[in-house]
């Protein structure tokens, strides 16, 4: 192929940051917007005069009817998700998902199965996968630097309940889940992601504030192998963002606070920074998908496994939090 064609279906906020992305790609163009917002139509046309030949629907079926496509990237409320991605992968196109990927367990693992039936890519924009410090993180851990990870804390705090209030993120009907689905969902891909670790059981207490989803949460989750994890993840805060994360192992121990990384490694007890000159160099999720297309790369960086993974811990937290913070087990096979 030339180049890949892209569908863009959702061309909000975030549709927009994706279009940009690809826009920076040589090898990608797109080919067609998807939004049932004519003015979100507009505005995109508007924002981007390199998509003034790009067919525009309302309807993403009509696309896939009428424009030849290799490729789509889904960034719609989550409830949707799940049915255009199987609407996409049937029309032979190669999907990538926004988080927190679809609506359930259940759903993921059947939107995997198609994919692989269908011999299409399907992987999840989990950006942390591709940003420098994380991968720094990744790296430690698989060398062996920390030793055997044996706690994990993790922290998360935005004025979600008051930036989000009014839209569909804190509509049940829409987004399926609250804070914790949303930017929480990349709390627990990255502590997974990074440790490789394995839930065996979640307890969680979760409070709504008055609203339809979960606004903070505090979860924590026993790993095989005996590590402890300990997540908050506060919808309700004041402040725009937050994010600590702290992994600790026999050997040493990895400090994240809010992009600046601390390390003590191979047994040293005292913490050093690690500029950001010796982390890896980062990308991005659609660079890494059509990189995946290409075929340069054998799998994604983040494949359509860790949103199932992430989907079995929450439904876990859920099902905790209503039996007021009861042990609940989770099977990641």
């Amino acid at each position: 192929m030339d180049k890949i064609r892209f569908l863009m279906i959702g061309v909000g906020g975030m549709g927009r940051e994706h279009i940009r992305r690809i826009l920076q790609l040589p090898e990608a163009e797109i080919a067609a917007l998807a939004d049932p917002s004519t003015a979100a139509l507009d505005g995109a046309k508007a924002d981007f005069p390199e998509l003034e030949k790009a067919g525009v629907y309302t309807d993403y079926k009509d696309a896939l009817a009428k424009e030849k496509l290799d490729a789509a990237v889904i960034v719609s409320p989550h409830r949707m998700h799940y049915e255009q991605g199987m609407d996409c992968l049937t029309a032979g196109l190669h999907v990538l998902m926004e988080k927190p990927f679809v609506d359930g367990a259940a759903n993921a693992e059947a939107i995997i199965s198609h994919a692989a039936a269908s011999g299409k890519h399907l992987a999840v924009a989990y950006q942390r996968h591709l940003l420098g410090p994380y991968m720094y993180m990744k790296q430690c851990v698989s060398d062996g630097r920390l030793g055997r990870i044996q706690f994990v804390s993790a922290y998360q705090a935005q004025s979600w309940l008051v930036d989000q209030r009014g839209t569909w993120r804190q509509s049940l009907a829409l987004s399926c889940g609250g804070q914790l689905n949303d930017s929480g969902s990349h709390l627990l891909d990255a502590v997974l992601w990074i440790t490789g670790l394995r839930p065996l059981q979640v307890s969680a207490v979760i409070d709504t504030r008055q609203t339809e989803v979960d606004i903070d949460s505090a979860v924590t989750i026993q790993f095989e192998g005996g590590a402890i994890g300990s997540f908050h993840v506060v919808g309700s805060a004041s402040i725009k963002w937050q994010e600590d994360l702290s992994i600790h192992g026999d050997q040493g121990s990895l400090l994240f606070r809010n992009g600046r990384l601390y390390e003590a490694l191979d047994g040293e007890q005292e913490v050093r920074e690690v500029p950001p000159e010796r982390w890896p160099e980062s990308s991005n999720p659609n660079h890494d998908f059509v990189e995946l297309l290409l075929g340069r790369r054998e799998i994604a960086s983040a494949p359509a496994e860790s949103g199932l993974y992430i989907a079995k811990v929450t439904e876990a937290a859920m099902i905790s939090s209503a039996g007021k913070g009861i042990l609940t087990p989770v099977s990641i096979e």
